[in-house]
């Protein structure tokens, strides 16, 4: 015997209602997304903290020994001068192997990542980033024994005079 399979049509208000809670559903979503994304300055976005994660993993970072200069304001976020050192030894087991420069608020919080070894004397670097708004830039020294260092600096961008 065949199995007859029956279908049933959808009335006007099946389809109202089926849209109608799609949308609730959507609108929830993106409000929520939307919440931990937005330009609330004290968040830190949902990129920023993967990307943190995947840098240091489970270490805890230790605050010290790492200097972060940013000016307090920046009156145009795309160009904004930095320097960062990190106070090393810089002998063949003791050395900082990698620095990385991250922004919480920026569509793409890796700014910057430097690598050195013993050879390179000091662990130090000068330039210039982009940032989309106020927030906080984080520098992160990796030590050769795996060990992290942390920074952290809040930095106020202005376009013309105002804030944002």
């Amino acid at each position: 015997m065949r199995q007859v399979r029956q279908f049933r049509i959808a009335s006007r208000r099946d389809v109202l209602v089926g849209a109608l809670e799609g949308a609730a559903v959507l609108g929830l979503l993106t409000s929520t997304a939307g919440a931990v994304l937005s330009a609330d300055d004290d968040r830190r976005s949902i990129a920023f903290w993967n990307l943190y994660r995947n840098i240091i993993g489970e270490a805890e970072p230790v605050e010290g020994k790492v200097a972060l200069t940013l000016d307090e304001i920046a009156e145009n976020g795309n160009n904004v001068p930095f320097e960062i050192a990190v106070e090393s030894p810089m002998t063949d087991g003791d050395y900082v192997k990698s620095l990385y420069l991250l922004s919480t608020a920026n569509p793409q919080p890796g700014v910057a990542r430097f690598h050195f070894t013993p050879l390179s004397g000091k662990a130090a670097v000068k330039g210039r980033m982009r940032l989309a708004r106020t927030q906080d830039v984080i520098a992160l020294a990796e030590e050769s024994n795996g060990a992290f260092l942390i920074a952290t600096r809040r930095i106020e961008v202005t376009i013309g005079g105002c804030g944002n």
